[in-house]
């Protein structure tokens, strides 16, 4: 089976690995790679003093990138079991992973309120 990725990245090694985290990683990387030119495009695109023909062509080449490099496409996962929901992001885990690690001691400074 091919990679489904045009680009070939490093797979992360901190967390919980399923096929989400690592679409997620690749987004990561992509918007990083792409950063700076998109700001860019999108400055120039924004300013009303640049000529209507000048901001229309940097709309055109923003459009035409690609969507994993846009700063939408990434969402807060997990470490812990890859879950995108509900994660407190001080500590990268989501609500039920945080909880366990609270009741456990595993979390330095964090107790559970209600004891």
């Amino acid at each position: 089976m091919p990679f489904r990725f045009p680009v070939k990245f490093e797979i992360p090694k901190h967390s919980y690995v399923n096929a989400r985290v690592i679409k997620d990683q690749f987004k990561r990387l992509q918007y990083a790679e792409h950063e700076v030119q998109r700001n860019a495009l999108k400055y120039i695109a924004r300013n009303t003093e640049l000529p209507g023909n000048v901001r229309l062509e940097a709309q055109l080449q923003l459009s035409s990138m690609p969507k994993y490099t846009s700063l939408t496409q990434i969402r807060d996962r997990c470490v812990a079991s890859g879950n995108g929901k509900w994660v407190i992001k001080d500590f990268k885990l989501n609500r039920t992973a945080f909880r366990d690690r609270a009741t456990a001691g595993i979390i330095p400074g964090v107790k559970k309120a209600s004891w």
